[in-house]
């Protein structure tokens, strides 16, 4: 067993309950998402074998190539799909993801209803935010987040369990985070996905329930083309 893996992911942990601890958070407990985007099935490995069961990635070809072969070894894995998903991968997403973190437009809210109704597979979806308003990151407005998610549940008939978020590089995440906490409380939603490998003690602080972190744990990421 690599000693490094198991050595990163405790003392990810420990930091993720110190930060619960510490600031008293609201929901019971933080799940660790480890995002394993660009990284091959042996550099998971060691992390499986660690017991991290919950895995992130952001293209559904890229986990589509590795995954079927590690859920042989490791059935219990979970698989959060944290990347944009265009519709004509919906199919694909809905057959291999246990929870869809990208849901950002109708059309594809209700080309994944439809999927998950085909494949008698309903999926806990997460609505992606984009919480700092920027032109290069997906997501719906927060202005339109609440009436978005009524009708992905309404219309669509989606199991919308929370909000997701990135925000801003270079700034403070502190009063996003903030903003999407309030965002979850106006919609009812439970969950908040926010805070990565250099922010996730400020997500918790907000009220994460899911941190989403990747170089903390893998190390340096290989570039994704």
């Amino acid at each position: 067993m690599d000693s490094g893996a198991i050595s990163r992911l405790a003392a990810i942990r420990e930091r993720i309950l110190s930060a619960h601890a510490r600031f008293g958070a609201p929901p019971e407990s933080v799940e660790l998402v480890a995002v394993s985007k660009t990284f091959a099935a042996d550099e998971i490995v060691p992390f499986l074998e660690a017991g991290q069961r919950v895995f992130g990635e952001n293209r559904v070809q890229e986990a589509n190539d590795k995954w079927p072969g590690l859920r042989e070894r490791f059935p219990d894995v979970k698989l959060h799909l944290i990347g944009p998903l265009q519709t004509n991968k919906a199919r694909e997403a809905v057959a291999l993801f246990d929870v869809i973190e990208t849901v950002d437009r109708d059309k594809l809210a209700g080309v994944l209803a439809a999927e998950m109704a085909r494949a008698g597979r309903p999926l806990p979806c997460f609505v992606q935010v984009n919480i700092g308003l920027e032109d290069q990151k997906a997501g719906i407005a927060p202005a339109e987040t609440v009436a978005f998610v009524e009708r992905c549940r309404t219309e669509h008939g989606l199991e919308i369990v929370g909000l997701m978020c990135i925000p801003p590089d270079g700034v403070p995440p502190g009063p996003y985070f903030a903003h999407l906490a309030t965002l979850g409380r106006a919609a009812g939603v439970q969950n908040l996905s926010m805070g990565m490998s250099g922010d996730f003690e400020t997500g918790i602080a907000m009220g994460a329930t899911h941190v989403r972190v990747g170089s903390a744990l893998f190390g340096h990421r290989p570039a994704q083309v």
